[in-house]
């Protein structure tokens, strides 16, 4: 099966973990050795609910029972879809009223991008140094790392950067710009937070110029950082709100959010200026709307702020330096991406999956489904814990 793997089926990088997965339940992935490996990644924040939840599970089986794709998206009035954008709206402040569901969070992405371009007349866009946003050429246009976007040039002109957290980078938001789009946690620089009120000052800026705010929620989306977008935490309504990965609970999916006003004007001169034949499909609608139920009728939000305690707790190692992040949205410091990639690869093979961030490579993600148990954790724990020693001793550090 690898060598098929590999011949095959296009790849991302060139050495890839290569893990031939038998099935999944709960915090685990099983092997087709059936050895079980704790999940401490969840597909990329995007198993919310762990594996094979049963609330998911059974809301998919029960639309794949009633219907599957009818037609393309927004024409048919389809209950999952319409169920899941009303309880949506719901659990957001009252500006943010209407959602476009997409396909991933790349693409809702590019929508938003559209969106503010169609809003406010203008064509610059601002994103932040070290950003990500999606991998297509729109998003790719307003990712900050120039060295994954080099060879893809030329891409959409008119797009400036700025330093996240710099106050005086905000001089650059002015009457020509479209819209600031910034991760509300910064992912692959390291899971870093805004600090000193700077998504509150973005908002003024924006604010005093006309422009819109964007605020990729694609990663601290549903529940991961205690709230149910990690915006609730930094006191800043965005105008458009990007999600995607942890909505689905495993399925793939992507929507933006906006005010009503907004969002209405993608349907009308022109006619279609957004368009997708597989968004808001109903059976992927049926599986968000499932997670996101769950995620409001139980304490697993709130949870995910005293399971972060218990992982700031027990990592405590000469070897890590700092652990950033919120919630169940962790990155673990390390004093060097040589120190990472050990520690990644021995608790891979000691049964705990760990991975890398895009741009950082100190950091350890630790993203689990939330509804990981504190057992988990410290069994997740004291694996890495006894990875680190042993790196430790190998490098005589």
């Amino acid at each position: 099966m690898k060598e098929d793997f590999l011949k095959y089926q296009a790849q991302t990088s060139p050495n890839p973990i290569g893990m031939k997965v038998s099935h999944a339940k709960g915090s685990y992935i099983y092997d087709t050795n059936n050895q079980k490996h704790l999940d401490f990644v969840a597909g990329v924040s995007a198993c919310t609910l762990g594996h094979q939840h049963p609330r998911v599970t059974n809301a998919i089986k029960d639309q794949l029972d009633k219907y599957a794709h009818v037609m393309v998206y927004g024409e048919y009035i389809q209950d999952p879809a319409v169920a899941f954008c009303k309880l949506l709206a719901e659990h957001l402040p009252p500006s943010l009223n209407k959602t476009y569901l997409v396909n991933s969070g790349t693409e809702a992405t590019e929508g938003a991008l559209k969106l503010a371009k169609r809003v406010t007349g203008r064509s610059q866009l601002i994103s932040c140094f070290n950003a990500y946003h999606g991998n297509t050429m729109g998003s790719m246009s307003v990712m900050g790392f120039e060295e994954r976007k080099r060879a893809f040039r030329p891409l959409l002109p008119d797009v400036d950067f700025i330093n996240f957290n710099c106050e005086e980078d905000l001089k650059k938001i002015t009457n020509k710009t479209a819209c600031v789009i910034l991760e509300t946690i910064q992912g692959g620089a390291g899971f870093l937070q805004p600090e000193n009120g700077f998504l509150t000052k973005v908002r003024k800026r924006c604010d005093e110029v006309g422009a819109l705010m964007i605020l990729d929620e694609i990663q601290p989306g549903f529940g991961r950082t205690g709230t149910l977008f990690g915006f609730e935490n930094y006191n800043a309504i965005p105008d458009v709100i990007v999600m995607g990965k942890g909505m689905g609970g495993g399925m793939p999916v992507g929507a933006f959010t906006a005010n009503e006003k907004h969002m209405d004007l993608l349907f009308d001169n022109p006619k279609f200026g957004h368009i997708t034949t597989f968004g808001g499909h109903p059976v992927i609608a049926a599986a968000c709307l499932a997670t996101l139920q769950e995620l409001v009728e139980t304490d697993l939000m709130p949870l995910a702020l005293e399971k972060e305690k218990i992982f700031r707790k027990r990592l405590v190692h000469p070897l890590i330096t700092d652990i950033r992040g919120k919630g169940l949205m962790l990155a673990p410091m390390t004093l060097s991406a040589d120190i990472t990639n050990r520690v990644i690869v021995k608790c891979q093979e000691k049964g705990v999956i760990l991975f890398w961030l895009l741009f950082e490579g100190k950091a350890i993600r630790i993203t689990p489904p939330l509804t990981i148990s504190e057992d988990e954790i410290n069994e997740g724990c004291n694996l890495i814990l006894e990875a680190l020693d042993e790196v430790q001793k190998e490098l005589s550090l």
